[in-house]
C-alpha cells in the first residue's frame, strides 16, 4: 500500500493507494506544517486518526508533501515522525511546492504558483523544481493568500476603513475584540490560519467594490513579488494551485493579462492530481 499525502498549513489531504495503484483510503488531517505545529501535536494527530491505525503496518511507501519542508530541519522531524508511525515504509519528504508541480504539469515547463492559507512560487521544468525566493511566512510574506487578505480585511475593520455596510457585517458575523485578536496573533501556534480564517467573510462578499479592490490588490502584490522575478515566467504557463487562486480566477485571469502571463490549469486541491502524476512517473518505477 502507497500513501500519498499533501499537507497546507491548515489541511492535510491523505490517499492510500492498493497493490494496483487503485484508490483505496481517503482521509484528511490538519496540517502538519512544523514551522506551526508542534511535533507532539503531528504524533497526535497521526494516532487519533482512525484510517492511520488501520493502514499504518500495510504501507510500503510514503510520499509527504508539505508546507514547512523546504528546511532541512523541518524534513528530518517529519521524516523520523512517519517512519516511527508507519514502521514498514520507505518515507519521502518533499515541500509543498514540489506537490503543486506535480499537480500541474502538464508535460511542459511552467512557473508554479500557490494561493492558498500562504503563498509561494517555483518553476517547474519537468525534472526538477527550480526556487529562486524564500518562503518569508505570513508575518512578513505570503502576499495574496487567504492569510495575507485576512490580515488586510482585520487591519481595515479595527483601524475604521471599512465601508459601513462591511463594518456593520463583520462586527455581527464576529463580535471580535481587540483583546481576542491579539490572543490569536500571539498565543495561538496557527496563527497564519486564523488570519486565513477572515478569508471566508471575503468570499461570501466578493461582489462587494471594496472587496474587489481588497483581492486585486492583494494577487497584484503576488505577481509583483512571486511572479515577475523569474525569468522563466515569460516564457511558460502559468499553473495555479489553492483555494484563494480557484475562487478569484476571474480577477487572477484578468491581472494575469495586464501582466501579459498566459495562465494555465488552477487546481483548488492538488491531491486528485497529485495522485495521477505519482501513477503516470513515479510508482511505476517502485
Amino acid at each position: 500500500m502507497v500513501a500519498i499525502a499533501d499537507g497546507g498549513s491548515t489541511k492535510c489531504d491523505w490517499v492510500f493507494l492498493d497493490n494496483k495503484s487503485e484508490e483505496s483510503i481517503r482521509t484528511n488531517t490538519i496540517g502538519l506544517n512544523p514551522n506551526v505545529t508542534h511535533e507532539e501535536e503531528i504524533i497526535d494527530e497521526l494516532n487519533k486518526n482512525l484510517v492511520f491505525s488501520q493502514v499504518k503496518e500495510k504501507v510500503s511507501h510514503v510520499f509527504f508533501y508539505g508546507s514547512g519542508c523546504g528546511a532541512s530541519s523541518n524534513v528530518e522531524k517529519i521524516n523520523n515522525i512517519l517512519e516511527d508511525f508507519f514502521p514498514l515504509a520507505v518515507v519521502s519528504i518533499k515541500e509543498d511546492l514540489t506537490a503543486a508541480a506535480y499537480s500541474v504539469y502538464e508535460g511542459k515547463p511552467l512557473l508554479v504558483c500557490i494561493l492558498g492559507t500562504g503563498s509561494n512560487s517555483c518553476y517547474f521544468d519537468g525534472k526538477e523544481v527550480k526556487v529562486d525566493l524564500p518562503s518569508l511566512g505570513f508575518l512578513v510574506g505570503d502576499e495574496g493568500s487567504g492569510s495575507a487578505l485576512g490580515k488586510t480585511l482585520v487591519k481595515d475593520y479595527f483601524m475604521k476603513k471599512l465601508p459601513s455596510d462591511l463594518e456593520c457585517d463583520f462586527k455581527e458575523t464576529y463580535a471580535l475584540t481587540i483583546g481576542e485578536l491579539i490572543k490569536n496573533l500571539y498565543h495561538s501556534p496557527r496563527a497564519n490560519a486564523y488570519l486565513a480564517d477572515f478569508s471566508k467573510f471575503i468570499l461570501n462578499k466578493k461582489s462587494h467594490p471594496y472587496i474587489q479592490n481588497l483581492i486585486y490588490n492583494e494577487l497584484k502584490k503576488y505577481f509583483y513579488y512571486q511572479v515577475l522575478p523569474y525569468r522563466e515566467s515569460r516564457d511558460c504557463e502559468l499553473g495555479f494551485i489553492g483555494s484563494i487562486a480557484y475562487y478569484y480566477e476571474d480577477i487572477l485571469r484578468s491581472l494575469a493579462a495586464e501582466f501579459h502571463f498566459s495562465v494555465g490549469k488552477i487546481v483548488q486541491k492538488p491531491i486528485d492530481n497529485l495522485v495521477d502524476y505519482h501513477k503516470r512517473y513515479i510508482l511505476p518505477h517502485l
